[in-house]
């Protein structure tokens, strides 16, 4: 058997096949429930009731949805241009140190910064430093030739490492009673929330406009041609004239930038200050939900919220019939690795050698 490419892709295979991904997914860990001796109906019904059977559901899976929104959109918009950015988790934490950094500077120094102008500074921090740190391996990439995909996972750990040497020296909250987390955000610079009583914010809204902003750059602008022209084929935008260096840095900036803001989000919206275990892996998870969503800014939307609602519901179910919440993990890995056998199948067949 050999693989062959297909001459047309069908637009109808393009949209069943993260429905046929996310079936074959919730096939496999139907095995795994059995396996464990857990009832396989009771099980699932647990598992959407978790994410989605009340208002209380509803609102934590629009919460963990937020961030997942932002770190889906990093991935998209990179990989559209073939740039593999795996470092969105350490964007995510560089971009959230960078809020407090500014939003946490306040006290003491007989001056107190309005919040109009320093919630904007705080935002726009968290999107510099997400940018930045994917700005460095995308100029590497560009000038020497250095494989962006370990670099950026790389750069995961530094970061890591410089969060913790933060929250245990210079940013360390002095009445969090030795516990390694930063200074809190002021009280003005907290997000909204949307619903009185739950943790869902207004930066979920944010989240959805920038996607459906995004989807119009991608389609309807120059960038957004210079974008997948690069990401089909390199040599070929450059032969037409297409900046390719300038490119990559562009998406980058946009890239690292969304996972940047995401952290920004996550402790003006939720935590109030950066903690080592803020993020339970938005960066890695924004991976599968960009594939889910075959790179489409608004997919992504529905894809993150497809996501949340297993991490959410996992919970509720390992306490109703006593399967391990790492279930939730599992279904995670195998979307991703089922999208990506799916979306093989779009563009080739087998065929008999």
């Amino acid at each position: 058997m050999r693989l062959e490419a297909r001459s047309e892709r069908s637009r109808a295979a393009l949209v069943f096949a993260p429905f046929a991904a996310i079936v074959f997914t919730l096939g496999v860990t139907m095995l795994l429930v059995a396996w464990a001796g857990a009832p396989i109906r009771e099980t699932y019904a647990l598992l959407f009731a978790g994410a989605f059977g009340s208002r209380f559901a509803w609102s934590e899976t629009l919460t963990r949805a937020t961030p997942l929104i932002l770190t889906g959109l990093s991935a998209a918009v990179a990989f559209r241009a073939r740039l593999w950015n795996i470092g969105a988790e350490g964007q995510l934490y560089a971009g959230a140190l960078a809020a407090v950094a500014v939003g946490g500077l306040h006290g003491g120094t007989g001056f107190e910064w309005p919040a109009a102008a320093l919630f904007p500074a705080m935002v726009a921090a968290a999107i510099a430093a997400g940018a930045l740190l994917l700005l460095i391996p995308a100029v590497l990439r560009t000038r020497f030739g250095v494989d962006e995909v370990v670099t950026t996972l790389l750069l995961n750990f530094i970061v890591l490492l410089f969060v913790s040497m933060m929250l245990d020296g210079p940013m360390k909250d002095p009445t969090a009673l030795g516990w390694p987390q930063s200074v809190a955000l002021r009280d003005d610079l907290q997000l909204d929330k949307l619903v009185p009583r739950t943790r869902v914010h207004t930066g979920l809204i944010g989240a959805i406009v920038l996607a459906a902003v995004l989807a119009f750059v991608m389609r309807a602008t120059t960038l957004g041609f210079e974008t997948r022209a690069v990401g089909a084929s390199a040599r070929a935008a450059a032969f037409v004239g297409v900046p390719v260096a300038r490119t990559i840095a562009l998406v980058a900036i946009i890239s690292g930038g969304l996972a940047g803001l995401a952290g920004a989000i996550e402790v003006a919206g939720r935590t109030g200050y950066v903690t080592l275990d803020m993020s339970p892996g938005y960066g890695y998870s924004g991976i599968v939900i960009a594939m889910l969503a075959a790179l489409n800014p608004l997919g992504v939307v529905a894809a993150a919220i497809f996501i949340a609602g297993v991490l959410v519901g996992a919970d509720s179910m390992s306490r109703g019939v006593a399967v391990p919440t790492y279930i939730a993990d599992v279904i995670v890995a195998v979307s991703l690795i089922s999208m990506l056998v799916a979306t093989l199948f779009v563009r080739y067949r087998l065929r008999a050698s």
